[in-house]
């Protein structure tokens, strides 16, 4: 069973170390199998995140760049591969592929949310120059205590998955199955339930670090900001609001977890079921004046994962890297049938093997991002204690995450650290070529502008910042 959501920082879990989120079922999920500490995205936004996922192959071998260009079947996925072993998956929620009526491999597809239209936030793809910042911001206009379309959209998710898994309770001794829950929490509007909302009300929590104007941000960085304006139309009352319903969504996630793993232990199903959490990618709340994704620093590109069930580790803590292309022959090795992933070429390991071996902070984990906000491609490489983040056209950034966990410290311009520079942008040009990589996405998101109309028009429609749910329209801001 194949849990996700959408937006949670890697940060914002109680396992993960923060001080006042509640996260019980995570953390008990966690208690019970494999927490890996060096977990990342491939992509720091939904579509390309979830086609990385979907493949098991990075976002510069299959060319799903952005929120626009969304996972068609054309790559073979893990669903695909799954169902020809005679393990059908089914899914139910949020998928974010490109539509319904696309081969993506699936047995079921139970209220799946798609980008809208079949192509999604054409205006993420209008680059250089970047188009003007936006006139309004949906993340900060729906916050607070209520009730939105997303959470009411998680509630049937958990339902819809709490009656499977209880009709395969009922069926016992059948084929081998998969089931892929996907929630939309905690990705705004930040409106939470009012229970949940108040669980945060009277904590006295810290504002977001680098969060003062006057405070420089890498060029690349400075652009995103700008691009994704979201911190010019919040107060410090209503910015607390936002950080509040953020958190009160994360226990809504949480809660819906719990009754879906609740039901599968009901169903009689759990010592026979291998469980996974991740999430697409995570939220940057308010660190750098940012908010929402589509960085390469951990608050963004950061992830839980954890695994638990049958041959995996109880109770530990793996400092591996790893990365959502892992879960393609973490599915296949579940099922018996491993093998497809060497036969497939497949460049992501089995968490279940990895959970079972010496910890390796030695391996890389690889993250690029081509999307909206970036008038440049950026790429990750996190290996050690070091991460690397590449810049097109800019200098690049180096972090000691040992000794600098929250990224403060840019040691790339130093002259002591030169040879690490040397080492870690070596590492990423073996696997990618940058500058081709750019200009090849580039090719693809212009032409797509071109298609529909040009720069002028895309920009002038707006941006989504938010796909609808199954049933509802989508609403353009400029």
């Amino acid at each position: 069973m194949f849990i996700m959501s959408d937006q949670h920082q890697q940060k914002v879990t109680g396992c993960y170390g923060h001080d006042f989120i509640q996260t019980p079922n995570i953390d008990a999920l966690a208690a019970r199998g494999t927490r890996f500490t060096t977990a990342y995205t491939n992509s720091a936004i939904c579509v390309p995140a979830r086609a990385a996922l979907a493949t098991g192959r990075y976002v510069n071998e299959t060319h799903y760049w952005d929120n626009s260009h969304g996972y068609d079947g054309r790559v073979r996925s893990w669903h695909h591969l799954a169902g020809e072993q005679g393990c059908g998956v089914t899914s139910i929620g949020k998928l974010h592929y490109r539509s319904e009526a696309d081969a993506v491999g699936f047995e079921a597809s139970i209220i799946p949310m798609h980008v809208d239209g079949g192509i999604g936030d054409i205006r993420g793809c209008v680059k250089r120059p970047m188009p003007p910042p936006l006139k309004r911001s949906k993340t900060v206009e729906r916050i607070g205590p209520g009730e939105s379309s997303y959470t009411r959209y998680d509630h049937e998710i958990m339902q819809k998955a709490c009656a499977w898994l209880k009709e395969k309770g009922a069926q016992r001794g059948g084929r081998p199955w998969t089931l892929m829950c996907s929630f939309v929490c905690p990705h705004p509007p930040h409106i939470a339930p009012p229970d949940d909302y108040a669980r945060y009300e009277k904590i006295d929590f810290p504002m977001p670090k680098m969060c003062d104007p006057d405070v420089p941000l890498h060029p690349w960085v400075h652009l995103l900001q700008r691009s994704r304006n979201h911190e010019d139309f919040l107060t410090p009352q209503t910015k607390k609001v936002l950080m509040n319903s953020y958190y009160g969504c994360v226990s809504y996630l949480d809660a819906n977890i719990g009754k879906v793993i609740g039901a599968l232990e009901a169903a009689g199903l759990r010592d026979d079921t291998l469980i996974v959490y991740t999430t697409d990618h995570g939220e940057n709340l308010g660190a750098r004046r940012l908010w929402g994704k589509n960085n390469m620093y951990e608050e963004s590109a950061a992830i839980p994962m954890i695994v638990a069930g049958p041959g995996v580790p109880a109770g530990k803590v793996s400092t591996t890297p790893v990365t959502l292309i892992d879960i393609a022959p973490t599915v296949l090795e579940a099922i018996g049938h491993g093998a497809i992933s060497a036969r497939e070429k497949l460049p992501g390991r089995s968490l279940i093997a990895l959970a079972n071996a010496d910890d390796d902070p030695q391996r890389v984990a690889f993250s690029e991002y081509y999307a909206a906000g970036a008038d440049r491609a950026s790429f990750m490489i996190r290996k050690g204690r070091y991460k690397f983040i590449a810049y097109v056209g800019y200098a690049p950034e180096l972090f000691d995450l040992e000794n600098d966990p929250e990224e403060l410290n840019d040691l790339a311009q130093d002259a002591a650290y030169a040879g690490v520079v040397r080492q870690y942008d070596g590492i990423l040009r073996a696997m990618a070529d940058p500058e081709a990589l750019d200009e090849l996405a580039f090719h693809d998101q212009s032409a797509l502008v071109a298609q529909h109309g040009g720069r002028e028009k895309v920009s002038a429609k707006g941006a989504i910042q938010g796909s609808p749910v199954p049933g509802e329209k989508a609403e353009y801001l400029a």
